[in-house]
């Protein structure tokens, strides 16, 4: 049995659903740094290419969500939660697709509990 790595907001989800009627096919994408930060980054899929060393956590609102492989390791034992803020002086400084509708995502984290850590393979706990 696997345990729930990311999950999502209402309000996020919302944002998700205007996205994907706006953009179609979505994904997520959580980089390690850079001019990203550690942002979630919403693009349309056909406009990003996973990068082969990401690795997907999950999926929120039928959209899959990567994240950097040195990202995974500070996140191995720990649930994500995508939640959305008004950030509307973001305007342009953001490649994700939420920014133009004056919102960004943002991750809320959390250490598994032992229950969930205790669903985790041999392998996921090293």
């Amino acid at each position: 049995m696997s345990i729930e790595r990311v999950a999502i907001t209402p309000a996020a989800a919302d944002v998700v659903e205007r996205l994907k009627k706006e953009n179609g096919e979505l994904v997520f994408n959580q980089s390690g740094g850079c001019c990203d930060g550690t942002a979630p980054m919403c693009y349309a899929k056909s406009d990003f290419y996973v990068p082969s060393r990401n690795v997907k956590l999950g999926e929120v609102c039928g959209v899959e969500f990567f994240i950097d492989k040195d990202q995974f390791e500070y996140f191995r034992h720990s649930h994500i939660t995508i939640d959305v803020k008004e950030e509307k002086g973001a305007f342009g400084n953001s490649f994700s697709l939420e920014i133009d509708l004056g919102y960004q995502f943002i991750t809320v984290s959390r250490i598994f509990t032992d229950e969930e850590y205790n669903q985790l393979s041999p392998e996921e706990k090293k």
